[in-house]
């Protein structure tokens, strides 16, 4: 099996028992609404917890991680907004079903009875903790899986299996006594040691979330456009970080976004540059209203005549989000005057 992994791609496998997983981390969440607008969450819990109820007669779940490259990001010039490293390149998740279909195919030629149901991101899988289990890496702090030699710049699939296979031991949590990544929470979403509220995550906001930010979480936008690697980039085990990163996930097609082009972007133009990347999980509403709050952040007065076109506008978020930037942006044009 991790032969098999590895000639697939991935840079870690392992393997645990596919019996149910301790449902306190998810419940902990769940009594605290912290999951935000994800109901699917709630109204599968059983599944995530259960692999028995995603394949019948599991017995084995094939942990997989996938490190990825970073990148120059978008600095610190503000007509810029920083995207997180996963997504800088191609959709993870066509990369990773893809190297799926190539291990299943493998391991049906020694075995051509075998059930598996591979999974990446998309099926009611908790992956970070079968990871964790199947001892590839922790749940850290920052609700983030982290291994000792790529840190948390790995993307995670599954393969739930009907045969029985040696599981490895556990990983151990490796946090210790730090908690860099608590503080270095822009929007302070990260209450309780492992524990993050959507509510408050700029990864939610900007990639889940549809319609308008909330005002206090809009105020504390910064330069985040997709995503934010604050918790990431605080983190000890990511600073031994070396080059290692699919190739697939090569970073430099979208390592930031231009406001002055994506404020203004049209639906087409939307589709022809984010198609098959990451970036379109936002959808042309949810880039176009991110980018004007990262302008309002920028205080850049040049922005503000292409925010003051998108009042009114009909699509979901976007008005709001340019009546809450503009008045930043009007007082830095009264500035410059």
């Amino acid at each position: 099996m991790k032969e098999a992994a590895l000639a697939a791609g991935f840079h870690k496998a392992g393997i645990a028992r596919a019996e149910r997983l301790d449902p306190g981390p998810l419940d902990r969440m769940l009594a605290r609404g912290a999951e935000a607008d994800m109901v699917w969450l709630r109204t599968q819990r059983d599944a995530r917890l259960d692999p028995s109820r995603l394949l019948e007669g599991a017995r084995s779940v094939v942990a997989l991680a996938l490190a990825y490259a970073g990148g120059q990001g978008g600095g610190s010039a503000p007509v810029r907004a920083e995207v997180a490293r996963y997504a800088r390149g191609r959709d993870y998740h066509s990369v990773l079903k893809r190297m799926l279909r190539v291990l299943v195919a493998s391991l049906r030629e020694r075995d051509p009875e075998l059930r598996a149901l591979p999974t990446a991101d998309v099926a009611p899988v908790m992956e970070k903790a079968w990871a964790e289990r199947a001892g590839i890496g922790w749940v850290g702090k920052n609700g983030c899986l982290i291994t000792t030699d790529l840190g948390s710049w790995v993307v995670l699939a599954t393969v739930i299996l009907d045969r029985e296979l040696e599981p490895d031991a556990p990983h151990p949590e490796r946090c210790g006594e730090c908690s860099a990544c608590m503080p270095a929470c822009p929007t302070g979403a990260i209450p309780e040691p492992g524990l993050i509220d959507a509510r408050r995550c700029l990864s939610f906001q900007t990639i889940e979330r549809r319609g308008s930010v909330p005002a206090d979480i809009a105020a504390r936008f910064g330069r985040w456009g997709f995503g934010c690697d604050d918790c990431q980039t605080a983190c000890p085990w990511n600073r031994r970080e070396g080059a290692i990163g699919s190739p697939e996930l090569d970073p430099t097609r979208h390592p930031w976004l231009d406001l002055a082009r994506v404020i203004p972007m049209g639906l087409e133009e939307y589709r022809r540059e984010f198609y098959g990347t990451a970036l379109a999980r936002a959808g042309h509403a949810g880039l176009v209203r991110n980018a004007i709050l990262v302008a309002g952040s920028s205080g850049d007065a040049a922005l503000a005549p292409l925010v003051r076109r998108r009042l009114g506008s009909e699509l979901p978020g976007v008005d709001e989000a340019a009546r809450f930037a503009l008045p930043r942006l009007e007082g830095a044009e009264g500035g410059e005057g």
